[in-house]
């Protein structure tokens, strides 16, 4: 049944750039359960040039494929206005791009081994403000500090708003606080289901650009904006119940032998993961040692200077948290690639190295890390033809296609005409 007061649906799909792609409908329209979209929607470049990506048909026409809608409709933040999230499919079946169509997959593969994965999403963010040039510059929060909250922190009071919103359409917002450096916020959703965790960072990021845009105002999740400051990462967070619905992460404390695989997996994966996980050329900004960011193929208890951090205290939430990723990723393609990796290491048995006992900030024990650039990255996922597999051949290929492209592109760019480039989309 069609509300009343509702007079448009907007509905809603992330392609590979991590872009809202979408189209507004009435929502008797929206009611069928299905929206075309030309496939060449994932063959645009940020700068809107077309391209022969694998799977968008380029020399066949870019021929429709269909945005199946949930049966559900979720709250907007815009007035009159509701949202259809869905997946995407080719001759009725899931379209090998829709990332949130390899996410269900990847549940489904798990749920064949008796477990259901939850996932706690992160996110950071930069606010900047337009000077009296119009030129964007880093919001003015001369009283901020780490973890700090109040008008210190957000003078204009424009994070109390996206939470306000955020509890509105049903955001489940568990922190939100001041981060390392001024004007950097960090927003942290509550564990879900990997699906509806995603579909709520999609949300979030979308509906906290627009609120701030309102404001004259542009909230950035760009791993790097500010050369001199501190990144701004996505740290995917995720256990597995049981049929039981008991957390197995730790049962007894300490981590299971199923746990530890899943480690290994990530450790294993690391440099091909990086390509799925820090998709832009500014990423490579951010993701260097000594950074926090999840660049050295390592893993400890608690250490947040090591990509993969455990935290075993209580068995009940105990969780793995990997911490490569950035926000300028496709949310569902990060989940997936995260979960997927961990399997191989199941499915494997892969042995799990040491535990590292260095501070990981100018020591680490640690040989191996995060390719160094977008370039050196899309080789890796090209090389690593198991993770290539288990997240989605054709996305892979469409992946390392389309950042080849955006590589070559910003090529003897400065760092800032690098940032300036993504600043408008991410």
């Amino acid at each position: 049944m069609v509300n009343s007061e509702i007079t448009r649906t907007r509905v809603l799909f992330c392609d590979l750039l991590n872009l809202p792609r979408g189209k507004y409908l009435p929502p008797d329209v929206a009611a069928s359960g299905k929206v075309g979209f030309a496939r060449g929607a994932f063959a645009v470049s940020f700068d809107r040039d077309l391209l022969a990506v694998p799977g968008c048909g380029f020399y066949d026409g870019l021929p429709d494929m269909e945005l199946v809608l949930d049966e559900g409709r979720r709250k907007s933040w815009q007035s009159k206005t509701e949202i259809a999230l869905g997946d995407l499919q080719v001759d009725d079946q899931p379209f090998g791009l829709c990332a949130r169509s390899q996410l269900k997959r990847t549940i489904s593969e798990w749920a064949d081994i008796g477990l259901s994965p939850k996932v706690g999403l992160e996110t950071e963010a930069y606010l900047f403000q337009k000077d009296d040039d119009g030129v964007w510059r880093p919001y003015d929060t001369p009283g901020a500090f780490v973890y700090g909250t109040g008008p210190a922190n957000d003078p204009l009071g424009v994070m109390d708003e996206i939470w306000e919103m955020a509890h509105h359409c049903e955001i489940p917002i568990e922190s939100m606080n001041g981060e390392f450096d001024n004007g950097q916020f960090e927003l942290t959703l509550k564990f879900d289901d990997p699906i509806r965790a995603c579909d709520d960072t999609f949300l979030m990021r979308i509906m906290a650009r627009e609120i701030a845009l309102r404001k004259d105002l542009l909230i950035t999740f760009l791993p790097k904006p500010i050369p001199d400051r501190g990144g701004s990462g996505l740290h995917v967070n995720f256990s597995f119940t049981d049929s039981t619905g008991k957390n197995i992460i730790a049962p007894n404390g300490s981590l299971a032998k199923i746990s530890q695989d899943c480690i290994a997996g990530l450790m294993y994966h690391h440099e091909g993961l990086s390509g799925l996980l820090a998709t832009t050329v500014n990423s490579y900004d951010r993701l260097n040692p000594g950074s926090m960011a999840g660049y050295w193929a390592n893993w400890a208890e608690d250490h947040r200077l090591v990509t993969t951090r455990t935290s075993t205290k209580s068995p009940k939430s105990a969780r793995l948290e990997h911490r490569m990723a950035d926000c300028a990723t496709n949310p569902y393609l990060a989940v997936t690639a995260v979960l997927q990796a961990a399997k191989l290491g199941v499915k494997k048995n892969l042995p799990l190295p040491a535990a590292e006992d260095l501070d990981g900030m100018e020591n680490t024990r640690a040989l191996r890390h995060a390719s160094p650039s977008l370039d050196r990255a899309m080789a890796a996922l090209d090389a690593d033809a198991e993770l290539r597999d288990a997240v989605g051949g054709l996305l892979c290929d469409a992946l390392i296609f389309q950042k080849r492209d955006e590589f070559n592109r910003l090529k003897g760019k400065t760092v800032d005409q690098v940032r300036d480039f993504y600043l408008p989309f991410i």
